[in-house]
């Protein structure tokens, strides 16, 4: 049973939470990337908490396209915010300029709603007077952890997963590789026989030939076609693989040039099989090593 600790960078998390005088909800998902990209939407006006949510997925997410949204709202009896008019005309005005743009290239864009506008950078101020916000910024991260760690457990869930699909394939190819290696020693003794005919008719047919260079010319065949090399590679990157499989680790990319290496190998397999067997078992490595490669493009 191969051991597995991988983790998916597919994840979700929401919640809600109050303190401070507000009410909030977040909603935190991720996806894949090929590295860590983070995108927020969060009030501006809590200095502080765009830089302190960064700091904490980055902390402990490697990789992923993660996406943030906190809506806040202020307990009934407190001060409301109240919309800046300069505010959400120079929000107007951009996304007009991205309508724009986007009917110029043949894409329509949905209209965004009055509540999505809202959440836009610049559109919402406090009301009058200042505003103590570090309360509330302690409370908002506190909470934020919480969600964090839900997130996080999502993530190691779907890696788990994950990782018993490759696991398998793993095994697959592990299997495949060993009927590469039965195939391989059947068919020795015919490919035997045949270099010899070969020399055979070789020398019948010229004379003046060198027979320790014909010979020689018919070794170098030998080695070409022989695929014990690949098998041997195959077998290492299995070991490879499981191996990242038990790696709590961002191994994705690791994951990622393995399977190119996986790849290579089942190709050459392919064009040196010279067999029908070996043929037919080099065409189902690639299919699960294709597979395979799916897989491991969900993988931090």
């Amino acid at each position: 049973m191969v051991k597995v600790a991988t983790v998916s960078m597919t994840g979700f998390a929401a919640g809600r939470g109050q303190g401070a005088g507000y009410s909030w909800t977040w909603d935190l998902r991720s996806v894949n990337g090929k590295g860590l990209d983070l995108r927020f939407r969060v009030p501006d006006w809590i200095e502080g908490l765009e830089a302190a949510l960064r700091t904490a997925i980055s902390g402990r997410i490697a990789r992923g396209n993660v996406t943030l949204n906190l809506k806040l709202a202020r307990d009934a009896g407190g001060e409301a915010l109240r919309v800046n008019r300069a505010g959400l005309a120079a929000a107007i005005e951009t996304l007009m300029v991205v309508k724009e743009a986007a009917g110029r290239s043949g894409l329509e864009l949905a209209t965004p709603t009055s509540a999505e506008i809202l959440t836009m950078k610049g559109v919402l101020e406090q009301g009058a007077g200042e505003e103590d916000t570090v309360p509330l910024l302690a409370a908002l991260l506190a909470d934020f952890g919480r969600l964090l760690g839900e997130f996080e457990e999502m993530r190691r869930a779907e890696g788990a997963e994950l990782g018993r699909i490759i696991a398998a394939q793993v095994g697959r190819i592990a299997d495949l590789s060993a009927e590469a290696k039965a195939a391989a020693d059947a068919r020795r003794p015919a490919m035997e026989a045949t270099l010899k005919e070969n020399l055979a008719r070789v020398m019948a047919g010229a004379a003046e030939a060198d027979p320790a260079r014909v010979a020689q010319e018919l070794a170098l065949l030998a080695v070409k076609a022989d695929v014990t090399e690949e098998i041997d590679r195959l077998g290492a990157h299995v070991v490879a693989a499981r191996a990242l499989l038990a790696d709590p680790g961002p191994v994705g990319r690791k994951f990622d040039f393995l399977m190119q290496e996986f790849m290579r190998e089942a190709n050459t397999l392919c064009s040196k099989s010279g067999n029908a067997e070996l043929t037919r078992i080099g065409l189902d490595l690639k299919h699960v090593i294709d597979q395979m490669r799916e897989q491991v493009q969900n993988v931090e």
